[in-house]
């Protein structure tokens, strides 16, 4: 299996399935600050880097497999098990690319405008995880 975008999958999605997401993103966020009081925003904002929605949507993908193929007769737990492997795959060229931001904005916030900054570090983001979808297609 390979990375790919398929926006025909958001018409499948259940308003459900979104509110899940939203849940798990809002604990996630909230748990965050709450270690952030607790312990100081440098260790806060390592958890609320935690990729927020991810438990959420690699479950509600994995239900989608298996039912996906239970309608055609078929065991689906294996395809489920492959398709939430490969979303945790995408993650992590995410995160890879979340550490090109950070370092990019850890680098200039100081010296630079804020907008430049930003744009810089999201530059950076876009071309890191790119680069690594790309590498980890040739692989």
């Amino acid at each position: 299996m390979t990375i790919q975008v398929n926006f025909a999958t958001l018409r499948t999605i259940k308003p459900h399935e979104y509110a899940v997401r939203f849940f798990f993103g809002g604990a996630i966020t909230l748990a965050a600050a709450l270690i952030a009081k607790r312990f100081g925003p440098a260790v806060g904002g390592l958890f609320l880097a935690f990729p927020a929605i991810f438990p959420a949507s690699v479950t509600l993908l994995a239900k989608h497999e298996t039912e996906k193929k239970e309608k055609a007769g078929l065991l689906g737990t294996e395809r489920a098990k492959l398709a939430a492997a490969l979303d945790a795959r995408g993650a992590t060229l995410g995160a890879a690319g979340l550490m090109g931001f950070a370092s990019i904005a850890l680098w200039t916030l100081q010296s630079w405008p804020t907008a430049a900054t930003l744009c810089a570090a999201t530059a950076g983001w876009f071309v890191l995880s790119l680069a690594l979808l790309l590498l980890e297609r040739k692989v």
